[in-house]
């Protein structure tokens, strides 16, 4: 069983309990696949993007074909917030929500349709480099930290760079420690290019992720969207001067 999200952003807890952790976010148009229910309300999913598994509320989704889920959808939101009409519902989708079947301002999904006039783009023709990524990035900045966030209105590090690099078709797993097995190694800092990203640690396990805008700066998700200055042992604070995550190593997402 498949169902795609068709609300702004849909929580996705650590057991199926509404106080309980929120773990990640599923933005408008994003596909799941149902691995278990519980009662009349829960079901815990598995993103089909990323993988990522957890619990969802059934009221926030619609059950879809799984030819329609598993198709990948290349059009997104570009703006901070949109406006659109699902069937009935007219809502504000945020940034980086997809748009299955998108074409001259309508789109579906399953068999229910939405129209869409806000401004959007193919992601899979996007250029991947730092010049995009700043574009898009900026808008972000001071967003607040938020533990599972993927939006403007709260975000965590590994949310962050996971929208980012979707915008422009490159899909990433969801946790830092995950992000840190992509893409190739970067052996030293003097070494990195705008674009890829630093991973951090705790003395043991990478807890932090963000991304260079050069070798000597970076833009992360920490207390809140900021950018900061990085050197071979951390980040320090732009602000401050404290050293803040110790660094664990470079990968290139894209070349």
């Amino acid at each position: 069983m498949f169902a795609s999200i068709i609300y702004p952003a849909a929580p996705i807890r650590r057991k199926p309990d509404h106080r309980k952790e929120m773990v990640n976010q599923l933005l408008f148009g994003e596909s799941v696949e149902v691995l278990r229910e519980k009662g009349s309300l829960w079901l815990k999913v598995r993103s089909l993007h990323d993988g990522y598994e957890g619990w969802i509320t059934r009221t926030l989704v619609h059950f879809v074909d799984p030819s329609f889920a598993e198709e990948k959808s290349r059009m997104v939101c570009t703006d901070l917030l949109n406006t659109i009409e699902f069937g009935q519902k007219k809502m504000n989708i945020p940034f980086g929500s997809s748009l299955p079947f998108l074409e001259n301002g309508k789109g579906r999904i399953g068999e229910v349709a939405f129209q869409y006039s806000g401004r959007s783009w193919d992601r899979d023709i996007q250029p991947r480099n730092m010049e995009s990524l700043l574009a898009l990035s900026q808008p972000w900045l001071n967003a607040p930290y938020q533990w599972g966030g993927r939006t403007i209105l709260g975000v965590d590090c590994s949310g962050f760079v996971q929208v980012m690099m979707k915008m422009i078709g490159v899909d990433l797993p969801r946790d830092a420690w995950q992000q840190a097995q992509e893409g190739e190694p970067v052996q030293k800092l003097k070494d990195a290019l705008p674009g890829d990203l630093a991973f951090f640690d705790n003395k043991e396990d990478i807890v932090h992720v963000g991304i260079l805008m050069g070798n000597d700066q970076i833009i992360h998700s920490s207390g809140q969207v900021r950018i900061d200055r990085i050197d071979k042992r951390s980040v320090i604070n732009a602000d401050t001067g404290v050293r803040m995550q110790k660094l664990r190593a470079i990968r290139r997402i894209f070349n």
